[in-house]
């Protein structure tokens, strides 16, 4: 009689989006990782070498030591496209692809990257509190104070990776000034390549930033850069927190040494300082430029093709770069 082929073990690390935790439970024999800590330590060493694949997330991620610990894995498969907490050149010293989900958010995070420019040039958040305080209509009227224009403006872009390159595609349609900061210059783009971040930041209205992040790229947007970027220039972070000294950037907007900054990540998250909740001058929003349901799900069906043709055909979908 024959026997019925194992099906692939796969250890979660995080929860996930229920149609994606629905479909994983369906195809492979799913185990939750215990909480960072003692449990975890222990479960590993009574069970990490049951498991063949990792699913984990940008958040969530995989260092070295959980790696380590899960002696017989063979594929990790990442909900998300940022690296900076999973080490794809570790799990490749060991043979183990890192499958993530690149391309499918460009969208969704160009879109907010331009809501928040938008929404700190022309005080929106603040207009919708002016509106719902009442001090539209109070006697004596309280006028709302003057915004910054965005169209003709110039745009400053730390990073031009492939949602960089989308953000500056938006930026035609605001008739906007595109230049660049990055190790090296792009290719077949018509935009200014900056060496200097200084530069950059001097020349620009808006700083948008949307590079990798990681220890390479931590704090890269120093208090020096913000000093470049002078009284009249805006930050947008739609990265990593740890690309911007927030402690300086608290300073530089608590003193106007900075227009002002919108902020989708933190150093810290989900902590974000409570210096900023009491200023104007910035908007905080979630670490929320992926969450849509078309992207959402576009991102979970990529996480489950990754595991998929790396058990057809022993390689992820799309695999996260590795030094060469």
């Amino acid at each position: 009689m024959l026997s019925t082929p194992r099906r692939p073990r796969v250890l979660q690390a995080l929860r996930l989006m229920p149609w994606l935790e629905e479909r994983l439970a369906a195809a492979y024999e799913v185990t939750h990782l215990p909480p960072a800590g003692d449990e975890r330590e222990a479960f590993l060493a009574a069970r990490g070498g049951e498991f063949d694949a990792l699913v984990t997330s940008a958040a969530a991620g995989a260092t070295p030591a959980l790696l380590d610990g899960l002696p017989n894995l063979r594929v990790v498969s990442s909900f998300g496209v940022g690296l900076d907490r999973i080490d794809p050149d570790h799990a490749a010293r060991r043979g183990i692809p890192v499958g993530y989900t690149p391309e499918v958010l460009n969208d969704c995070v160009a879109d907010l990257a331009f809501g928040l420019l938008l929404d700190i040039a022309r005080r929106l958040p603040e207009a919708d509190r002016y509106v719902r305080a009442g001090r539209w209509t109070a006697q004596p009227p309280v006028a709302f104070p003057l915004g910054r224009q965005v169209s003709g403006a110039r745009l400053g872009i730390v990073g031009l990776g492939r949602i960089g390159r989308t953000i500056a595609r938006r930026s035609a349609g605001f008739d906007m000034e595109v230049r660049y900061h990055a190790r090296r210059p792009v290719a077949d783009v018509p935009y200014v390549h900056e060496a200097s971040l200084h530069d950059l930041a001097r020349w620009c209205d808006f700083l948008v930033v949307i590079t990798a992040g990681g220890a390479a790229t931590r704090h890269l947007v120093d208090a020096s850069v913000l000093e470049a970027l002078g009284p009249d220039g805006y930050l947008v972070n739609v990265a990593r927190g740890t690309v911007v000294d927030e402690a300086a950037l608290v300073r530089a907007l608590q003193e106007r040494r900075i227009a002002g900054a919108a902020l989708d990540v933190y150093e810290d998250e989900p902590r974000v300082p409570p210096a900023l909740f009491a200023l104007d001058n910035v908007v905080l929003v979630p670490h929320i430029a992926s969450a849509t349901v078309q992207t959402r799900q576009a991102m979970a069906q990529l996480v489950l093709d990754n595991l998929a043709s790396f058990f057809a055909t022993g390689r992820v979908r799309a695999a996260a770069p590795v030094a060469s």
